[in-house]
């Protein structure tokens, strides 16, 4: 099993707590230097609320900011079961980290597709490796699993949860996030 494989599987057992809760299955790693130095789980998504400032990068970014010590965040490495929203992608590029890997692709929210070019100098001038579709069955499975239960309303209806439950694993969109 390969490096992405591994921490990827941290990142779905994180997810994995959020669905028990009856959260949206979304879980984050950081690991610097071959080791996971923080763990989080979406939360505020249960019993029908929708926090959404407690997504799992943005807790986990949190944790980060606590952790004792320095370190060079271009080492770090976040590993999440869903592609980051735009809020999440401009608080990691703003954070410094190196590199993102995510399972599952949010063709309604996701953030990582987006031209840094065209933005403000703050976000433009930043550099991050983005790497896709890492166990994205897995994680799949998990967002399937949370819109087919009737009691979870978060994003039910949407454009998200009709392409997770239509298996619309769409290989134009597939080709344009790994390219």
């Amino acid at each position: 099993m390969n490096d992405n494989d591994h921490f990827m599987r941290k990142a779905l057992e994180e997810a994995e707590k959020a669905l028990s809760r009856g959260d949206f299955p979304v879980g984050c790693v950081l690991v610097h230097q071959r080791r996971v130095i923080v763990t989080s789980s979406r939360m505020g998504t249960a019993s029908g609320s929708a926090n959404e400032l407690d997504h799992a990068e943005m807790l986990a970014l949190r944790k980060l900011d606590g952790l004792p010590g320095l370190m060079d965040r271009r080492q770090i490495r976040l590993f999440c079961t869903m592609e980051p929203c735009l809020m999440c992608f401009a608080a990691i590029l703003l954070s410094g980290i190196g590199e993102i890997v995510y399972a599952y692709e949010d063709v309604m929210g996701g953030g990582t597709r987006i031209n840094l070019k065209e933005l403000a100098p703050l976000y433009r001038e930043r550099q991050i490796a983005i790497v896709p579709g890492i166990l994205r069955e897995q994680s799949l499975a998990l967002f399937k699993t949370f819109f087919q239960n009737p009691e979870n309303h978060y994003w039910r209806g949407s454009p998200l949860a009709s392409y997770t439950l239509g298996s619309v694993c769409s290989s134009a969109f597939r080709r344009c996030c790994t390219a």
